[in-house]
């Protein structure tokens, strides 16, 4: 998460961007938080976590509501042992079309696999550990601007009671936004909603500061 963060750094002052609005999903989410509590909220103007692994995923004695390390070293091994049917298999809780009555489209699933297949397999490997194990606490209690938080309650990869629920606490002044019954790929599955929030929580605060 220190070279995601870095290499967010490095492309913000390459580009010169100066009241940035991050956005992150997933492990994504966790990117933005670890940017901020590595580089500070100079250039950002506001932020939004939308699923995020923020604060830990990772069960451990300080985290008792986390997921076993199991879960992820099973992760892993399926990955290793075949990653396609690995993508395949997790496009179904990932948009929740494991669950009655979804509405979710083979073209959506497998353009989960097609983009989980384009990534390099060290950096799949890599990247497990860095979702899962990574402790963001320290870093969302340096965030200090607007941030807003999306997440659904039926989020099958990352459950919404260790994740958005928590760092709703820890990070001063956010807002909370759960989405009844929606899964972790819910820019996909309920985008016109995330859009329309979105774009009410960046015009609210452009107005607030005008």
């Amino acid at each position: 998460m220190d070279t995601y963060a870095d290499d967010l750094a490095a492309l913000v002052e390459t580009l010169d961007l100066k009241n940035a609005i991050h956005i992150g999903h997933s492990a994504g989410g966790g990117e933005v938080a670890r940017y901020i509590g590595r580089h500070g909220t100079k250039r950002v103007a506001k932020a939004v976590l939308i699923g995020a692994v923020t604060p830990l995923m990772l069960k451990t004695p300080a985290n008792p509501g986390g997921l076993p390390i199991e879960v992820f070293d099973d992760i892993r091994a399926n990955v290793l042992a075949d990653r396609s049917q690995f993508f395949k298999d997790l496009s179904a809780p990932f948009y929740g079309a494991n669950r009655p009555n979804a509405k979710v489209s083979q073209g959506l699933r497998d353009s989960f696999w097609l983009q989980g297949m384009q990534a390099g397999f060290k950096g799949v490997i890599d990247c497990i550990k860095a979702f899962s194990e990574t402790d963001f606490t320290e870093d969302l209690k340096k965030f200090d601007v607007p941030t807003l938080i999306l997440h659904g309650d039926d989020d099958q990869i990352v459950p919404i009671a260790a994740s958005a629920l928590l760092s709703s606490k820890m990070v001063k002044g956010a807002t909370l936004k759960i989405y009844p019954g929606a899964p972790h790929g819910l820019c996909s599955t309920h985008k016109d909603q995330v859009n329309a929030d979105l774009l009410a929580f960046l015009k609210a605060q452009r107005s607030a500061s005008a």
